[in-house]
């Protein structure tokens, strides 16, 4: 499976506009996670000024659907969003599968 960066640009005034839509957008953030979809999320800091969600499947289909249904989006707190491809070099595989860290773990 591929993974896609869903990157958001926000309005200036992000942090103080977005706690009426907040608890609906972490809602579909936990739905998506459980489905397996989104794998990590989260706002981009100092300055707050746009956020990056990593998406995981066969196409970038859940990642813009996520986008089209957001209420960040939909409530123009998002100013721009995009779906990039992203290619996973390091990381990509379960931390289990790595012998040396299980060992240094359990020490």
């Amino acid at each position: 499976m591929a993974y896609y960066a869903l990157f958001y640009d926000v309005v200036d005034d992000f942090i103080a506009r977005r706690a009426t839509h907040r608890d609906e957008h972490l809602r579909l953030a936990r739905e998506s996670h459980a489905r397996s979809e989104l794998v990590f999320a989260g706002a981009l800091a100092d300055p707050a000024d746009g956020a990056l969600l990593i998406f995981q499947g066969e196409s970038p289909a859940s990642a813009e659907a996520f986008a089209r249904q957001d209420p960040y989006v939909k409530n123009g707190l998002v100013t721009k969003w995009r779906v990039r491809n992203w290619t996973v070099v390091v990381g990509n595989h379960p931390h289990a599968a790595y012998p040396e860290k299980r060992a240094a773990e359990s020490a």
